[in-house]
């Protein structure tokens, strides 16, 4: 990088934080993955957007929005921690924003509060993160929210040996935590719980343990990409499917991209999320048709991009409120409690937690016109992120 940013520190971010937005640009850094194995996801924040941009233009009053893209790849909290000190110091950004794995998002945390610069989480999924600073709110979910349906749905469907298998990092453990205290509460019981590491390819040998464990159900949570083809087709491969095992996840397991290679042998498959390509409103056909514009096939659109139209929602809103000015503490004020339709159905911002309150819909894999989709089936209505809510 061209800023040498172990010299800097807190002098420079300090200095930066008191610099007010060059000329009539509001600059707002994206950190995403680009490129590398989860590219599909940054491409995402990029297509939600630009959607956004598409349909509300590029100026908040005589305000210019410019957006500024750096490539995060995968997990890597240093890398994301420099790429923000770089934003922040030499692009002078006014707000940051994307941040796909949580590991990244707490490495960018404690920068904010010195930085005066507000931080919209459009992925990252851990129920911690808003916790870690004031000057963060998030757009896109979190595991306590997707996974405490899914549970009771399970309880609900029949189910009374759950095996749980998750990635091992926060996310994942938030997901057993969650399933497992509800699942438990409602009266089931957890014949197994696997941590798999971020990095695992061969899912036979944790597929032989669920068989021998006697569970009646997995419950999974793999983060979208590579991995989850893998484990969906290693359930399908190891016979579990066919002996009657049934297959829940979040929406993470079974995104719109990985259908047509799961193929037929998917159809049946359970998750509880907040938004499918397939929901039916006018708002998402608008969206749609906006992702379109930009040039998004409908077989590339993930959560990721619902997240990013949402977030520049709030970022205008920000801009909005503060005229253009740097007062984080006006902008999330002015995002707090805001309530709007968006493409997943009706949301709003927790004042208390800054997180996003949703439905999540219980969806299974189904077939429409010859093409595979998730179809929902049933609507938990405004969800809170269980992890942190008092109610």
């Amino acid at each position: 990088m061209s800023v040498k940013l172990g010299l800097i520190g807190a002098v420079a971010i300090a200095a930066a934080s008191m610099s007010p937005a060059q000329g009539d640009t509001i600059k707002v850094g994206i950190i995403g993955t680009m490129s590398g194995p989860y590219a599909l996801f940054g491409q995402n924040f990029k297509y939600g957007i630009g959607a956004w941009v598409a349909e509300h233009g590029s100026k908040v009053g005589d305000h210019q929005v410019e957006f500024i893209y750096r490539d995060e790849e995968s997990p890597n909290p240093a890398k994301s921690k420099a790429l923000a000190q770089e934003l922040i110091v030499k692009d002078k950004v006014q707000y940051l924003a994307g941040l796909y794995f949580t590991p990244d998002a707490m490495a960018v945390a404690p920068l904010l509060e010195e930085a005066k610069v507000p931080m919209v989480v459009m992925n990252a999924a851990t129920s911690a993160i808003v916790e870690k600073s004031p000057y963060i709110v998030r757009t896109s979910f979190t595991m306590w929210q997707n996974t405490v349906p899914a549970a009771k749905v399970a309880r609900a469907g029949g189910a009374r040996k759950v095996a749980i298998a998750v990635s091992d990092y926060g996310p994942g453990i938030d997901a057993e935590t969650a399933f497992k205290k509800t699942f438990e509460a409602e009266g089931g019981s957890v014949a197994e719980a696997i941590r798999m590491p971020l990095n695992t390819t061969d899912f036979s040998p944790i597929m032989q343990r669920i068989k021998d464990s006697g569970a009646d159900m997995i419950f999974t949570f793999l983060p979208a990409g590579p991995p989850t083809l893998g484990f969906v087709k290693a359930y399908i491969d190891n016979g579990l499917k066919a002996s009657g095992v049934k297959l829940l996840s979040t929406g993470d397991v079974v995104t719109e991209p990985d259908l047509p290679n799961i193929g037929d042998s998917g159809l049946g498959i359970l998750s509880t999320y907040h938004y499918a390509v397939s929901h039916d409103s006018p708002e998402n056909k608008a969206f749609l048709a906006d992702m379109a514009k930009v040039g998004a096939k409908p077989d590339e659109i993930t959560m990721a991009s619902v997240a990013a139209y949402d977030g520049a929602r709030l970022i205008y809103k920000m801009i909005e409120a503060t005229n253009g000015q740097k007062d984080p503490e006006k902008a999330l004020a002015a995002v707090k409690g805001m309530n709007w339709v968006s493409p997943r159905g009706p949301v709003s911002i927790d004042p208390a937690t800054r997180h996003i309150r949703q439905n999540v819909y219980l969806r299974e894999v189904a077939k429409q016109d010859g093409k595979l989709l998730n179809k929902e089936l049933q609507t938990f209505d405004a969800q809170p992120d269980w992890g942190l809510a008092k109610d």
